[in-house]
């Protein structure tokens, strides 16, 4: 069962906070005027606060930073799929920065200050019409955009990608240990150049639309990614962040993590 960490961290805040208020606006000043009135009741700091405050109290400055941190700077998480193979593998850990796109509210997602939009190219933290998950997939399309996929190619409002073939290259697919060929091409979208993988998958020729306050969303593993040819549109205020690195890596099973493939992930693009 996956869960829902900010919704759990943000609760956790406004309970702890709300426990350790009413407790310093409404119990505190009874305590304090029992123990003027009685002065064998003892020290307010000792014996006589209840053990819930003293917890919602040491509890609530540490939940509070970690729900500003994780909401408002960066936030680490691991990739769980090849669809983003070969620049995000499987086991990777990557750094999202969570302000990149502006600064959201937590949970909510209301975007309160702004600060840059997504731009082609990146490779962006969100949640998807159909999943509460949350997906990584390099932005395609902007607002606006006509995006056609035609023969394992890419077309932005009628211009076509610049491709350039790598190589032939052979892959273990981790969830099921089979051996698959790939061919290797370099795409340059956005300014910028990344990898992509075909396999000999036919698709018919496809074509869309963004919509305002969406964004078309593709994995690098086109063959081997569930994106916006499936299930449609990222919503922008359904926008967690934008990927900036790797920091950390670990095969799955019993492997010692690795900072073999440690990296900033516009390094990808230069």
């Amino acid at each position: 069962m996956d869960i829902d960490l900010p919704f759990v961290l943000t609760w956790a805040v406004l309970i702890s906070g709300g426990i350790w208020l009413f407790d310093a606006v409404l119990l505190k000043p009874k305590r304090v005027a029992a123990r003027v009135s009685s002065p064998d009741v003892g020290d307010d700091t000792e014996d006589h606060k209840p053990i819930l405050v003293e917890y919602a109290r040491s509890f609530f400055p540490v939940l509070l930073f970690v729900l500003v941190l994780r909401s408002f700077l960066g936030e680490p998480y691991q990739i769980p799929s090849e669809s983003m193979v070969p620049t995000l593998d499987v086991g990777d850990f990557i750094l999202v920065n969570k302000y990149a796109y502006g600064l959201r509210l937590p949970v909510l997602g209301t975007k309160i200050v702004e600060i840059g939009e997504p731009e082609r190219g990146d490779v962006m933290v969100f949640v998807p019409p159909h999943d509460p998950r949350y997906f990584i997939k390099r932005v395609i399309g902007l607002p606006g955009d006509r995006i056609r996929y035609v023969n394992k190619t890419l077309y932005i409002n009628a211009e076509r990608l610049p491709y350039e073939f790598v190589g032939e290259i052979t892959r273990t697919h981790v969830p099921t240990g089979m051996v698959y060929s790939a061919r290797e091409y370099t795409e340059e979208i956005g300014g910028g150049k990344h990898f992509t993988h075909r396999l000999g998958r036919v698709e018919a020729p496809a074509e869309w639309v963004v919509p305002d306050g969406s964004y078309f969303m593709m994995g690098d593993n086109r063959d081997m990614s569930e994106d916006s040819r499936a299930w449609g549109f990222a919503a922008e205020d359904q926008i967690v962040g934008k990927a900036v690195a790797i920091w950390l890596h670990k095969d799955p099973g019993l492997h010692w993590p690795t900072l073999a493939r440690n990296r900033w992930l516009q390094e990808e693009q230069q």
